[in-house]
């Protein structure tokens, strides 16, 4: 494995060092995707904040900011309907990082990936591929992938989702922030019980510190009760 990460990594000099618009082998292309999907490094610790515009059957304007080590989570409630939150919800998770872009990224042994086009992103082209998924899709499915043409990442994916009450088709947005890749957008549309829905999620103030104490992911002891003797 670390000779596998050197080798990515001395994959990603040359592509920086020598990216151009000049258009390469698409098949070239998809395994430089898959070495760089399996060599992508997770950070140990992560703190940004997210907002999130829902409208449709439940209405949302919140601002939030994270802190994630692991699986444990940090959810600090920053603004809600544009409104500064003077005395900030704050909640705790243990779970997986839902928009990671391990989670979303179509595999070549569970998708067929057919390249479609180039897109001009900068001084350098993107792919964009039709995912087909090889067995028949059940809760989400890609059905579209852009691959970043210097880091051999995915810039782009859309994707569907079938559920009992909704369904509906979304577009995630990734970039790089440093070494690693992070969501930085997300669009939804859906039909949830019958009725139309909306939802966007915009990522960002990504700061990665080596390390997040214990007391982060814990809520602060009660204050003891005081009572006061009779008078």
């Amino acid at each position: 494995m670390n000779r596998l990460r050197a080798y990515a990594a001395a994959l990603a000099c040359v592509a920086l060092v020598g990216a151009t618009s000049t258009q390469l082998d698409s098949e070239y292309v998809l395994q430089r995707y898959m070495l760089a999907i399996e060599t992508l490094p997770t950070p140990k610790a992560v703190i940004f904040t997210y907002s999130i515009s829902q409208a449709g059957p439940n209405n949302i304007e919140q601002r939030h900011r994270i802190y994630r080590s692991g699986m444990s989570v940090r959810d600090e409630t920053i603004s809600v309907d544009g409104e500064f939150v003077s005395h900030k919800s704050v909640r705790f998770y243990h779970r997986e990082d839902r928009y990671s872009v391990s989670r979303f990224a179509p595999r070549t042994d569970a998708y067929e990936l057919l390249f479609l086009t180039t897109v001009n992103n900068g001084h350098h082209l993107d792919y964009v591929y039709e995912a087909t998924p090889l067995s028949h899709p059940t809760g989400a499915w890609v059905d579209r992938l852009t691959i970043d043409g210097v880091r051999y990442l995915p810039r782009v994916v859309r994707f569907h989702s079938v559920g009992p009450a909704a369904r509906g088709t979304a577009v995630i947005q990734f970039a790089p922030f440093g070494r690693y890749w992070m969501p930085v957008a997300a669009q939804a549309s859906a039909l949830v019980n019958g009725k139309p829905a909306r939802e966007r999620i915009t990522w960002g103030d990504y700061r990665f510190p080596d390390y997040l104490p214990p007391s982060t992911f814990q809520a602060p002891e009660p204050l003891p009760q005081v009572t006061l003797p009779p008078t």
